[in-house]
């Protein structure tokens, strides 16, 4: 797993944004289209891309694609 495929994978959950300009450090919250089905979909994409369940906790407590990044690495090893 690389920071960058994740970054790629966690923007392509964002619908009507440009995500081109998406880094680690991305604080993903701030964007308009933010809401509580991209949270899903971000969950979703964890579990059925790398087989770790997030939490609605760890999302809630991140700020940066990056946080989520690390909390998947923590949690599949």
């Amino acid at each position: 797993m690389n920071i960058e495929k994740f970054v790629s994978e966690f923007a392509d959950q964002f619908d009507d944004l440009d995500t081109s300009a998406f880094t680690p450090e991305t604080l993903f919250k701030e964007n308009d289209e933010w809401s509580s089905m991209t949270a899903l979909s971000v969950i979703a994409m964890v579990d059925d891309s790398y087989a770790v369940r997030l939490t609605g906790d760890d999302i809630r407590n991140s700020k940066t694609i990056q946080q989520i990044y690390d909390i998947v690495l923590a949690k599949s090893n």
